[in-house]
């Protein structure tokens, strides 16, 4: 399915199912927030450290299925698949943006 994503999010989701050369400082402000898993990961250099060992454990790849702007975010309505019990499964990503980049990222 196709879903209209501003340009940061659709390339965050690129890199997350690695169809991208980009690297995930380009997605991100540089002082970025992303909360997952009851943890909250800041700054780029954590992120990456972050994406690369859930991309490690779990083998994920995620198909947005829906999108609405709301309140100065963005809700993302996703199916995520990979290597965990349950998959695949739907979850909301929330983003806010700054400057054309991802300043939070929310997964719940």
């Amino acid at each position: 399915m196709l879903v209209d994503l501003p340009k940061a999010i659709a390339a965050y989701i690129a890199v997350e199912n690695g169809h991208d050369g980009q690297d995930l400082a380009q997605c991100f402000t540089e002082d970025a927030v992303v909360r997952d898993e009851g943890r909250t990961i800041k700054g780029v250099p954590a992120i990456e450290q972050w994406k690369a060992g859930t991309k490690k454990k779990y083998q994920h790849t995620i198909e947005p299925l829906g999108s609405v702007q709301k309140d100065g975010k963005v809700y993302v309505r996703a199916r995520l698949a990979g290597n965990f019990p349950g998959s695949p499964i739907e979850l909301q990503f929330v983003f806010r943006l700054e400057a054309g980049k991802i300043a939070s990222l929310e997964i719940s």
